[in-house]
């Protein structure tokens, strides 16, 4: 009975913990990592193929975003995650599969200009992410569901995003019986359309989150609807456009449920029924999954709207922005307007190309409504560059580049210490994961040091025996680029094929003899004809 510390442990994105109890292997999140990479992952102890179950705490890429590579590697076990959350994967891991697809091209083609002949792979396909969440389970918030023998889950809304959740994970070896509470992303409280983080009762040891673990949100909450009023009068009086680089799920949403209230209420004087765009396909489509989801995860006020027949996130002068060709066809509209579009930390997607034709202008202004991660475009605008490089062309930056203070999904340093507290007994231990590495460090030592919980920080590859309430192993930090370079391209899928057949052979244990003699028997007629040549 143990827990693997794989991603995001001394370090904000990739999330992925892999639990084994009984036999069973599992994986708590498989995500993406963004922005720097500053420590080396180790891998998945057992090959993809191994992996019974995952826990998936919500769709964000860095929780979600390596599944489909996961089911490429061969895994066919059953992912379970709230109903939510499974609608917005399949919509986003659809979209990431696309982005693996065009950047491969692009790579190609730079190194066809070059006269290299090396094929670059996307990391994985769209039949890759179509395949994985065929795998998934869908789950309602608060029913506890028996997975296997010795293991059940529960989920619990924690208010991070439409569907988010923490985990509860009971699992039982032998006479050994233990309950793990991974916390997922911990939301902010009072945030639009969906509801407050609930809290957990009981755990022997909890895996939480630290993003915000050294910040605090503004005592006096900003009035997010009279700060973006403001914003939008001193831009469009002066012609400018305000384009604000925004997550597609989640933060899109909110920034329309502002907006529907700033014009519901006339807050923007002189003009008239000035257009907002959402510029991002993926928002379009989260939009409506928002709407279909509002029975189990909006708040109080977003319900009181929809049972007043008004739609939360619509309103006259919206636009979506589809195609390619409505997304161009923005910034030759010369109406000073709201451009809303990905990637929220401006490292891909239709915003580039929106910073492109606004960040010169000194009549525009530039919006971050949420966190930039290291070495993201994003950070280095936030922190006053002057010149950045966009499509080969350096970009002075004149825009007012703002930052709208508060408007954050994750809990502060007191949103996660009064989720832990909900806790009635402490812990045996907190573990905290997903944070920057002093973060994390510094944010350890207050909960232990201020408030009595045992406390721990790993890193990347190390082990925790659950049974025993010790660590089997502690890793050092390994730094990017220090790690042994892993097999990719058409080696890594060979590499995997290679290791899925060992699983299948490590798994044959009461396979009749002539079918075990069989299998051998074509394993070694392919192994020489490939050694002959």
């Amino acid at each position: 009975m143990k827990l693997h510390f794989i991603g995001a442990a001394r370090e904000v994105t990739g999330s992925c913990h892999y639990v084994e109890c009984g036999g069973r292997h599992m994986l708590v999140d498989y995500g993406m990592e963004q922005g720097q990479d500053v420590y080396a992952n180790v891998d998945i102890p057992v090959p993809a193929a191994a992996i019974d179950f995952v826990f998936l705490t919500h769709a964000h890429i860095d929780h979600s975003g390596l599944l489909p590579l996961l089911y490429a590697r061969g895994f066919r076990g059953r992912v379970y995650a709230t109903e939510a959350t499974v609608d917005l994967c399949d919509i986003m891991l659809r979209d990431s599969a696309h982005i693996q697809h065009m950047e491969a091209e692009w790579k190609n083609r730079k190194a066809k200009r070059r006269g290299e002949g090396e094929e670059f792979l996307p990391l994985y396909t769209m039949e890759d992410a179509m395949g994985v969440v065929a795998r998934m389970s869908p789950c309602t918030y608060g029913e506890r569901i028996e997975v296997a023998e010795g293991i059940e889950m529960r989920f619990t809304d924690i208010g991070h995003l439409l569907g988010s959740a923490s985990i509860e994970l009971w699992l039982r070896e032998g006479n050994t019986e233990k309950k793990l509470v991974f916390s997922g992303d911990i939301g902010n409280t009072n945030q639009p359309l969906i509801k407050d983080p609930a809290k957990t009762a009981q755990a022997d040891y909890v895996i939480m989150e630290s993003t915000y673990g050294g910040r605090f949100h503004p005592a006096d909450r900003l009035d997010y609807v009279e700060a973006l009023s403001g914003i939008l009068q001193q831009t469009f009086d002066k012609g400018g456009n305000v384009v604000i680089p925004s997550f597609a799920v989640g933060r899109t949403q909110e920034l329309l449920y502002f907006m529907r209230q700033i014009k519901e209420e006339g807050r923007v004087i002189g003009h008239g029924n000035f257009p907002v765009y959402v510029d991002s396909p993926l928002a379009v489509e989260a939009t409506s999954i928002f709407g279909a989801n509002h029975s189990q995860c909006y708040d109080r006020e977003a319900m009181e709207l929809v049972r007043a027949g008004k739609n939360p996130l619509s309103f006259p002068g919206l636009r979506l922005s589809v195609s390619s060709q409505e997304s161009k066809e923005i910034n030759f509209e010369n109406t000073p307007k709201v451009i809303i579009s990905a990637s929220g930390m401006c490292e891909a997607g239709r915003i580039r190309h929106h910073l492109k034709h606004n960040l010169w202008r000194p009549e525009c202004t530039v919006l971050f409504v949420g966190y930039q991660a290291n070495g993201t475009l994003g950070r280095y605008l936030a922190e006053g560059a002057k010149e950045v490089r966009l499509f080969g062309e350096d970009i002075g930056v004149h825009a007012q580049v703002l930052f709208l203070a508060g408007l954050s999904g994750h809990a502060d340093q007191n949103g996660l210490l009064d989720w832990l507290s909900g806790f009635e007994e402490k812990p045996r231990k907190v573990f905290l994961v997903h944070g920057e590495d002093n973060v994390c460090k510094d944010f350890a030592g207050y909960l232990q040091a201020e408030h009595g919980y045992k406390t721990s920080a790993p890193y990347g590859g190390s082990i925790f025996d659950l049974a025993a309430g010790r660590y089997a192993y502690e890793a050092e930090p390994v730094p990017v680029g220090k790690k042994a370079k892993a097999a990719t391209g058409a080696h890594g899928k060979l590499v995997d094929a290679a290791k899925r057949l060992l699983e299948l052979a490590m798994r044959s244990e009461g396979m009749a003899n002539k079918d075990m003699g069989r299998l051998s028997s074509q394993i070694h007629s392919l192994c020489d004809k490939f050694f002959a040549h």
